[in-house]
């Protein structure tokens, strides 16, 4: 995990949890970033969350790895090297208030542990990620299902505008956005994250 550099973020990349949470769909993407301090993997571990800041709330995502350099023209399946299945943990309360204020997310977004990985594995390319689906198992029931088809902005697109706007170098990682079913966590919450019908990182939610 040390050698992940910077951690860029797609919001309403999907059109169903853009509507669920009443915002409007973006005509672009909408990317923001999370500090390292937030990078915690989920390995069987507890993960501490803050739970005096309001609703804590779980958004499940894909999330690539740069695995060299970017240049203009690059394919994804050249510059990527690595994929896992995150989850983009929000503090709703304080991102509602920051919203209605015209702030900036970091203090919603931001927090320690708040940006939570799987193991990474071996990006299969695009088209095989299409076939495969990723899913949040929260307490034994399924809470989230995604797949990259169903996004506003695909890969390449994400990864072009995040190179222009805000360079993208290896070891940068960028969550590709949730789609519908986000909800609220609760403390001793159980969660699994699965690639393709397998599980490849678990994690019990502590909020302190």
């Amino acid at each position: 995990m040390s050698s992940i550099r910077n951690i860029y973020c797609v919001g309403r990349n999907y059109v169903l949890h853009a509507k669920e949470l009443n915002n409007e769909v973006p005509t672009s993407p909408f990317m923001f970033s999370k500090p390292t301090h937030a990078l915690v993997e989920a390995n069987g571990n507890t993960i501490v969350l803050p739970g005096e800041r309001g609703s804590v709330h779980y958004e499940t995502e894909l999330v690539i790895r740069i695995g060299k350099p970017y240049e203009k023209g690059i394919a994804v399946d050249e510059l990527v090297n690595g994929l896992a299945i995150g989850i983009d943990f929000t503090l709703r309360d304080i991102q509602n208030e920051m919203k209605k204020r015209g702030y900036p997310w970091l203090l919603a977004k931001g927090f320690p542990n708040s940006a939570v990985v799987s193991k990474f594995v071996t990006f299969p390319g695009v088209e095989r990620c299409k076939s495969m689906d990723f899913v949040l198992i929260k307490n034994g029931v399924k809470a989230q299902q995604g797949n990259i088809q169903h996004m506003l902005f695909d890969l390449q697109t994400i990864i072009d505008f995040s190179a222009q706007h805000f360079g993208l170098g290896e070891g940068d990682i960028i969550f590709t956005g949730t789609p519908e079913g986000v909800g609220e966590i609760a403390d001793g919450d159980h969660m699994s994250l699965l690639w393709g019908g397998q599980i490849v990182g678990e994690c019990t939610v502590h909020l302190a």
